[in-house]
């Protein structure tokens, strides 16, 4: 984020698009015990994009995610971020990089506040947390119920609102690619509206990229580009705006 000079606000910086593929995954192999999990998979993002990774439950798509975040381990392939190689790297090391994750269930923390949830998040950036912990105007603007809850404790938001804090939370760390895992499961249907809203002005407004996992439809059409994965391996991909019916059946629909 930086000053602007004209009024003093502050302003989300541009990721570097030095990379034109923000994400890069190649012959990912990975296995929970003897369990082959994920199969050979190959899939990338590319800067300023929305890609959408969609399947039904249990096909891998999580352990995907955590994956790229550093949670898991791959027993065999690669993970670029902006063209550098971060295979090795631990969670803390890639959210520092860029990578904000957002996991199914939120994980924000009940007992602290709206704020102190949101100054949490200036942990990921380059170099630890910044000297200013005020919160940028920008996330207000994307989230604006957050505004008026600064002070009330995490647990005591909704579904909805909690989700919006989390993603909010991750936007502080400044990412250069943000991972959402089903960002609108189990929140109310005018919820869900502003959560779409508020992740496509982050690209188009930002350049960040995003990695999201979602069933829902009318928010998958929302994203650039669309894998689907089935028994652990991509199965199909291309364009959301040629995303078929018969795809959604066979691999979205329950």
């Amino acid at each position: 984020m930086s000053m602007n000079p004209t009024n003093g606000a502050v302003a989300f910086e541009s990721p570097n698009m030095a990379s034109q593929q923000m994400l890069e995954i190649s012959d990912l192999n990975v296995y929970y015990g003897e369990s082959h999990i994920l199969r050979n998979v190959d899939m990338s993002v590319e800067a300023g994009k929305m890609v959408c990774l969609i399947g039904r439950n249990g096909v891998g798509k999580t352990t995907l995610l955590k994956t790229v975040m550093g949670l898991l381990m791959p027993r065999r392939g690669s993970i670029r971020l902006g063209g550098q190689l971060i295979t090795t790297k631990t969670p803390d090391q890639r959210a520092r990089l860029g990578i904000g994750y957002v996991p199914q269930g939120r994980e924000i923390i009940p007992r602290l506040t709206v704020k102190e949830n949101l100054i949490l998040g200036l942990e990921a950036r380059p170099g630890g947390v910044a000297k200013s912990q005020e919160i940028p105007d920008e996330i207000f603007e994307l989230f604006p119920v957050l505004k008026t809850m600064v002070s009330r404790m995490g647990g005591d938001l909704s579904g909805g609102q909690q989700q919006q804090l989390a993603i909010a939370r991750a936007l502080m760390g400044r990412p250069r690619l943000l991972v959402l895992d089903e960002p609108t499961e189990g929140i109310q249907p005018s919820i869900i509206l502003e959560i779409e809203s508020a992740v496509q002005r982050i690209v188009r407004e930002t350049g960040i990229s995003v990695l999201l996992v979602e069933q829902h439809l009318h928010f998958v059409r929302k994203a650039d580009w669309y894998y689907a994965m089935q028994k652990g391996g991509i199965v199909a991909q291309g364009p959301t705006r040629e995303l078929s019916n018969d795809v959604i059946q066979r691999f979205l629909a329950v």
